[in-house]
């Protein structure tokens, strides 16, 4: 068993920056790969970004490719998610997700196993 709790959304204007926080408790969290998922209003979850159980190897949705960055400290058991340059279409519920089986990090929402309660990301304009 895994649980995640997310913290750091808030309300931002567009160009500004914020850092989302993913705390893991259970499971030791150096053994699974983790991701960042959003979901605006109206539309389907999506992924941001993962990052492979060691933190070495990152992935991005190209939308968030040089803007967003994915680190984790698995010392403290959490997750980070950097957001900078940040957009009104950033806007969303922001989850973390933990992916208990030995694999390459995945874009799909189906193939993790645990998410978080979310936290509100709103960018104005």
């Amino acid at each position: 068993q895994v649980h995640l709790v997310e913290s750091g959304g808030g309300l931002v204007q567009a160009g500004g920056s914020l850092r989302l926080s993913c705390a893991a408790s259970g499971r030791t969290s150096s053994s699974y790969a983790m991701g960042w998922f959003r979901q605006a209003p109206g539309k389907e979850r999506e992924f941001v970004a993962a990052i492979n159980w060691s933190g070495v190897r990152t992935y991005y949705s190209d939308f968030v490719k040089g803007r967003f960055t994915i680190s984790r400290d698995n010392a403290e058991n959490t997750m980070y998610l950097q957001m900078n340059t940040l957009k009104p279409e950033d806007t969303g519920v922001y989850y973390c997700a933990a992916d208990v089986t030995p694999r390459v990090p995945t874009s799909r929402t189906s193939e993790y196993d645990y998410w978080g309660q979310g936290t509100q990301v709103t960018v104005s304009a």
